[in-house]
């Protein structure tokens, strides 16, 4: 009877600094306890990211220990942070040593590097998740020394030394995957036949893509086939509006443009449109692909190591999107791209057909299943 009675499994999730590398490890996680019922999850951050924030709202139990980035040069701020990130080596190998935990999956940020490397050195299965083209420092690091490395993007793999590598995706929110074209259509209130265009600039917006979108818009408004969901970033609302009523753009009369500082229904904006623009940030193009959205992509020029450009030339290559640089974007030249795109229904299908190729809406399930994996194969 007793072969029978199943061990709790207990896992530790880390990842911080931005929601890049939170986002991916909440869904990781979300998906354990699905798959391990009666699992328990410890989320590990550093002392002043984000995931001091967005963790707790979550509903996990969070540890912060000491990290700190390297800058480039000699500095005495990199002495501190090579004291900060050893000293957190240290609280991570007695929190670990203490928990025994089945494993240790990172997805990245300062934090990631000295809890997956506590649990390499006390042999606890670890895994990392690198959810961009050009992989960050820490799972550079990394990539030797754990049991598997789970990629978004395949170009990732040639600037990574590791021994196991498997191509999972980024896990999206089911609802992204699930939310229909008519459901999103009738929530913003368009019409059927209507052409419609978002453009969204990540949580912070985009204030170059805001400036560029106003002349466009004056040319869409009160053009009933064609419509705007415009999300601006909520530092940037007020400013955006005002720009559009400098461009002689009535908001409340055009009825086709609809401006927002922010959007919580981003499954039903996907599901109702046709092209999309926006930065190039891997949650946002794993959302794009999952759903097979066309898009033009304008790389967030100061992103570490400039990886958005590299997640937008990885869609480029194949078909699926049009790329402008930050530093060349004019209102023209993207005015003349939506246009053109707009009136060529069958370049845009075949852009989001091409989306839908790069697109794994499974990825959660292959992440999980290489956990597992890992796990037994230390067994």
């Amino acid at each position: 009877m007793g072969g029978l009675i199943r061990k709790k499994r207990k896992f530790v999730l880390t990842g911080g600094g931005t929601g890049g590398h939170i986002y991916p490890a909440l869904a990781i996680a979300r998906g354990l306890q699905e798959r391990f019922p009666g699992c328990s999850i410890e989320y590990i951050g550093g002392k002043r990211g984000l995931e001091n924030t967005i963790v707790p709202r979550e509903g996990f139990p969070l540890k912060t220990v000491h990290c700190r980035g390297l800058e480039r040069g000699l500095s005495l701020k990199n002495l501190a942070a090579i004291g900060d990130t050893g000293r957190g080596l240290l609280e991570a190998l007695i929190f670990l040593r203490r928990l025994k935990p089945d494993a240790v999956i990172g997805t990245g940020g300062f934090v990631a590097f000295p809890v997956v490397m506590a649990a390499t050195l006390l042999g606890i299965p670890a895994l990392i998740h690198e959810q961009n083209a050009y992989p960050g420092v820490t799972n550079r690091i990394l990539a030797p020394r754990v049991g598997s490395v789970m990629l978004t993007f395949p170009e990732a793999q040639k600037r990574l030394k590791a021994n196991d590598v498997i191509v999972t995706g980024l896990p999206v929110r089911p609802s992204i995957l699930s939310a229909s074209r008519e459901e999103g259509r009738k929530f913003f209130q368009i019409p059927p036949e209507a052409q419609v265009l978002l453009v969204v600039g990540g949580s912070r917006g985009a204030k170059r893509l805001n400036e560029a979108m106003a002349p466009l818009a004056r040319n869409l408004a009160g053009q009933d086939r064609y419509q705007v969901l415009h999300v601006t970033g909520e530092s940037n609302y007020d400013e955006t509006r005002l720009l559009y009523e400098d461009a002689g753009i009535a908001l409340e009369k055009c009825g086709n443009i609809k401006l927002l500082p922010y959007l919580d229904r981003m499954d039903y904006a996907l599901a109702a449109s046709d092209l999309c623009v926006g930065r190039a940030g891997a949650a946002f193009i794993s959302e794009i692909t999952a759903r097979g959205l066309a898009s033009i992509l304008i790389p967030y020029p100061y992103a570490a190591e400039n990886h958005q450009e590299a997640n937008a030339r990885s869609l480029e290559s194949i078909g699926a999107t049009k790329v402008i640089l930050d530093r060349e974007l004019t209102s023209e030249q993207l005015q003349e791209m939506v246009f053109h795109l707009l009136s060529h229904r069958q370049q845009v299908e075949a852009m989001a057909q091409a989306a839908r190729s790069a697109g794994r809406p499974e990825a959660l399930a292959h992440i999980l299943s290489e956990i597992e994996r890992v796990m037994k194969s230390r067994h």
